[in-house]
């Protein structure tokens, strides 16, 4: 198969979802699908359902299954569909094939949730997934500071559908060394740290990032996009000062509120309900000020 099409998208602004929630605490699908259709208008053209920012680990698999099959209807073509999916083997793969069978045409492999994980079993695990689905593009979310480049390698070396990789480790000396141990032009390396990162991981090798902020403000996270593929750092980094205080607020006691404020930030502009599920929290009182103030000047 020829997957340079797939890897040809993956360097943008990739889109992570929230799973906006009705008063009853199901999924509100008429308010998705309009945030959906909102992040399309916006130019985003790589969506990300069952992501973090989707609250991945407090939806049910049906709840994942239904999540999956709205953004590939709603895209209807006008973005790639990379599909998160993890937890145990049997449930990631099971997941993977849903997303081929719905569509979808890549998946992006949530970081193993284990307390013992060796860079070999690592491997497997990946192997597991990314051999199931092989007309699938296969997107590793690493988290892992301890994992090499080689093990990345490896695993490339027998499922040629690994083509990208989500590089979530706060360190870009790191993330440099990794990128180029793995191969550098073997794969398209995306900051998984959204654009708080994206400057200094792009002076290293990546071509794209992730987003949630996106969710509130499509054309601040394209206009970063566009300075750092100009080069033009100097401008990417005044992107930067406009959003860091609200990336610092998710950023906050190991990201407690991650998904917390961007959906407070979607409620304070009428998008959305601010409902999260345990172990997130909906912010106090005290604190939704300072998010509305943040989107607030962003001239949304």
């Amino acid at each position: 198969m020829d997957l340079s099409p797939l890897k040809s998208a993956l360097a943008d602004v990739v889109a992570i979802p929230v799973t906006p929630f009705a008063e009853d605490g199901t999924i509100d699908t008429a308010a998705h699908r309009a945030l959906l259709n909102r992040l399309l208008d916006g130019g985003v053209r790589v969506l990300t359902p069952n992501g973090n920012t989707g609250e991945f680990y407090a939806l049910t698999p049906d709840e994942r299954r239904t999540v999956t099959e709205l953004t590939v209807d709603e895209a209807g073509g006008r973005a790639t569909i990379l599909v998160g999916v993890g937890h145990d083997v049997p449930t990631a793969v099971a997941a993977a094939e849903h997303a081929r069978d719905t569509g979808a045409e890549m998946v992006m492999v949530h970081q193993p949730v284990h307390p013992y994980v060796s860079q070999d079993g690592w491997a497997d695990y990946h192997r597991a997934i990314a051999g199931a689905v092989p007309e699938l593009g296969v997107v590793p979310y690493i988290r892992n500071p301890l994992l090499g480049g080689e093990a990345l390698a490896d695993l490339a070396d027998s499922c040629p559908n690994v083509i990208g990789v989500k590089y979530a480790v706060p360190d870009a000396a790191r993330f440099g060394a990794f990128a180029r141990d793995a191969g550098l032009e073997r794969f398209v390396w995306i900051a998984g740290l959204a654009e708080l990162y994206a400057p200094s991981y792009f002076a290293t090798g990546a071509t794209g990032f992730t987003s949630g902020l996106v969710n509130v403000a499509p054309g601040v996270s394209m206009a970063m996009l566009e300075a750092l593929r100009a080069g033009d750092y100097a401008g990417a980094m005044k992107v930067w000062e406009r959003i860091r205080r609200f990336e610092e607020l998710r950023a906050d006691r190991q990201s407690a509120n991650n998904v917390t404020v961007v959906k407070e930030a979607l409620a304070s502009l009428g998008l959305c309900r601010r409902d999260v599920r345990a172990p997130s929290r909906v912010l106090p009182r005290a604190q939704r000020a300072e998010v509305a103030d943040q989107v607030a000047g962003w001239s949304i």
